[in-house]
């Protein structure tokens, strides 16, 4: 069956123009075991970002040249998923809105509560690790469904819309003894043994990555 494997350990990215507001926000995430990437603006943030990087970011709110929610709108932009929490010392209830509709897992203002933080950090991953397991779940699926022949998707998709073999083999004008064939190299291609786990892959790549 079809095994996906993310490719980066979590962390998590500090953009924030206060030096010591990082140096405490980052000393804070550390407890966690997690690695932490702190930037100074978004620039320097945008400049070394991996887009497949998998973990959540930390933006304050009011930087200059470019502002914590225009770099969080900048990334949804760009396809980026990377979970957003943003942080800031001005408790706008407009900027909290806006946060939230651009996709933001939390809003804090500082002093930031350091419970509350870390429970947004922990969600921001979690989030982000199952987004990312579908998304490759899907992608993997697709491929797999791609390298099957012509003949072989049409059975899988009557073999998933619930058809037996002869009624298939009616269906596609074939022997039922030629649809048990391509069911099996269907089986062996897509790597499942059973039908609940053919049924799981084939509605797995019809989804968007």
């Amino acid at each position: 069956m079809l095994d996906s494997v993310l490719p980066t350990e979590p962390a998590v990215f500090l953009v924030d123009d206060d030096e010591a507001v990082r140096d405490a926000l980052a000393t804070l995430i550390g407890t966690m075991g997690l690695q932490v990437h702190d930037y100074p603006n978004a620039q320097a943030f945008l400049q070394t970002l991996d887009p497949e990087a998998i973990g959540c970011l930390i933006v304050d709110v009011r930087m200059p040249q470019v502002s914590g929610l225009q770099l969080q709108e900048h990334l949804t932009q760009a396809g980026i998923d990377l979970p957003v929490i943003v942080i800031t010392g001005h408790g706008d209830i407009d900027v909290c809105r806006r946060a939230f509709r651009a996709g933001a897992v939390e809003f804090l203002t500082k002093p930031v509560d350091e419970l509350a933080l870390l429970e947004a950090i922990g969600l921001g991953i979690r989030t982000h690790l199952a987004r990312r397991s579908r998304r490759l779940v899907t992608q993997e699926a697709q491929d797999a469904v791609a390298g099957l022949t012509g003949r072989e998707r049409e059975v899988l998709r009557l073999i998933v819309e619930g058809a037996s073999n002869k009624q298939a083999a009616r269906t596609l004008g074939i022997s039922a003894r030629t649809v048990e064939t391509h069911r099996a190299s269907v089986f062996e291609k897509l790597g499942v043994d059973s039908l609940a786990q053919l049924v799981r892959v084939y509605l797995s790549s019809l989804e968007t990555p």
